[in-house]
């Protein structure tokens, strides 16, 4: 990459969604516009905070609206190529609680899916390994409050 000049900055952020379905914790997975699985994230607009972008990201890709923001669990990085540009990506993600509701995708965002499952399934469905260890993270955190989710 040298020679190329310095990438570009983005900061997104998106969230863990859980819910206890049949006494058991489950994440929200979505389908890509690529058609693989990860988490839902976005955009931070301009002021806002990574916390309160998390939770308007998540409700936009995934129509819920009861979502209770937990702690943040990590801050994940990649590099991709727009418009022949260099961008350095960081999305901070957050524990998030869901009790109702229905998660609908958000079609013109090109989610094309929403799926809740265990988390020993989002783990094993996850298609990015970065995301995959974001809920191994929350995991970890559901686990030292007991493993309760709503």
């Amino acid at each position: 990459m040298a020679g190329r000049g310095r990438a570009k900055v983005e900061r997104s952020a998106g969230g863990v969604v859980v819910r206890t379905i049949d006494g058991t914790v489950h994440v929200l997975l979505i389908r890509d516009p690529y058609q693989n699985w990860g988490l839902p994230k976005g955009h931070l607009e301009s002021g806002e905070q990574s916390g309160d972008a998390a939770l308007r990201e998540v409700a936009e890709e995934t129509g819920l609206a009861d979502l209770t923001l937990g702690p943040e669990l990590a801050t994940i990085d990649w590099y991709f190529r727009a418009r022949d540009e260099l961008v350095h990506k960081f999305c901070a993600f957050y524990l998030m609680r869901s009790t109702e509701g229905d998660a609908v995708p958000e079609l013109a965002e090109g989610i094309s899916e929403c799926v809740w499952l265990t988390l020993p399934e989002a783990e094993a469905r996850i298609t990015y390994d970065n995301a995959r260890e974001v809920v191994r993270v929350a995991r970890e955190v559901l686990a030292d409050e007991g493993g309760q989710a709503p």
